[in-house]
């Protein structure tokens, strides 16, 4: 058995995969790196094929998750990465979280990353010590980034990468997991760089894809939150962290479908019928005064009085 195994799902990434996959050998940890090229056209398979100690696997384009959870059925590693192929894990990283897994014996290792543009690191993103996992998931605080943890395979072998939630997949398995109550443990430093880029990506989403990502946010706060209801862990902390996220994302759906977003605004107020979103805006107090159809229909003209 493997300490950890290293997985890395990409599709037209040559330009950034090679960085991405020398970042994981800085370590002196016995891992298995398993790259699953989904598809690429841009001689991402013919680069892999030359590459030693890399367990290389090609399929049709099927997607990230497929990828993500194709890698996950044959890794062998005692904990696992997982990493965007244009992300890069900082040196002797898994090292570190690896050491602290085994000290603590925790389910999960949590720590901060920094940000990346244009070559420099223009943000760094510390891990927040939060008392209720679940509650910072949904929301509370920043949780970080997936890819700066690591996983005992064992805890998070049954809770795949799910394609219906589209470029929210990443948020829908770690809300699994924390579903899970996990033992965890955390670093104080920072264990991978997150690199934000001219490319076209799936953090910069628009138009119908924008709209998507918000449904299946919409969709994954709904099916945990009746999860958590049914299992007696649906606290008022929990049902609060999701309503600032919930709230504003009413008022993006509402942008191009008014029923959805008003759907979403009310069941904001059925979490928390005292809500109050961190900032008292034009828009919450026209929300107050108007309603939040009337409201929304308003903004809409002024939208389009601006083009």
């Amino acid at each position: 058995m493997k300490d950890v195994s290293i997985i890395i799902p990409t599709y037209n990434r040559l330009w950034s995969l090679p960085k991405a996959l020398e970042s994981c050998r800085e370590t002196g940890l016995d891992i298995e790196i398993i790259v699953v090229d989904d598809g690429s056209n841009d001689g991402t398979w013919e680069w892999l094929s030359k590459q030693s100690g890399v367990i290389s696997i090609f399929q049709s384009n099927a997607g990230k998750d497929w990828a993500v959870n194709r890698a996950l059925a044959t890794a062998t590693g005692r904990y696992v990465r997982f990493l965007d192929s244009d992300d890069w894990f900082l040196p002797s990283s898994t090292d570190k979280l690896f050491e602290e897994a085994e000290i603590s014996q925790a389910d999960v290792v949590c720590a901060g990353y920094q940000v990346s543009a244009r070559d420099e690191i223009i943000r760094e993103i510390s891990w927040i010590d939060c008392d209720d996992f679940l509650a910072q998931q949904l929301g509370e605080c920043d949780s970080s980034h997936y890819s700066a943890y690591l996983f005992k395979l064992e805890f998070i072998a049954d809770i795949p990468h799910r394609q219906e939630y589209g470029a929210l997949d990443d948020r829908k398995f770690i809300i699994e997991v924390a579903m899970k109550f996990p033992r965890l443990s955390h670093l104080k430093t920072f264990t991978l760089v997150h690199h934000f880029h001219d490319q076209e990506r799936l953090q910069n989403p628009s138009g119908l894809q924008e709209t998507a990502d918000h449904l299946a946010r919409f969709k994954i706060y709904r099916n945990a939150f009746a999860r958590l209801a049914e299992i007696g862990e649906l606290t008022q902390r929990r049902k609060n962290a999701a309503c600032n996220i919930l709230w504003h994302m009413a008022h993006w759906v509402a942008k191009t479908h008014i029923a959805e977003g008003e759907n979403i605004y009310r069941w904001v107020y059925e979490l928390n019928p005292d809500f109050v979103p961190d900032e008292k805006s034009f828009i919450y107090r026209l929300y107050r005064l108007l309603g939040f159809k009337r409201a929304e229909k308003i903004l809409h003209i002024r939208r389009l009085l601006k083009l």
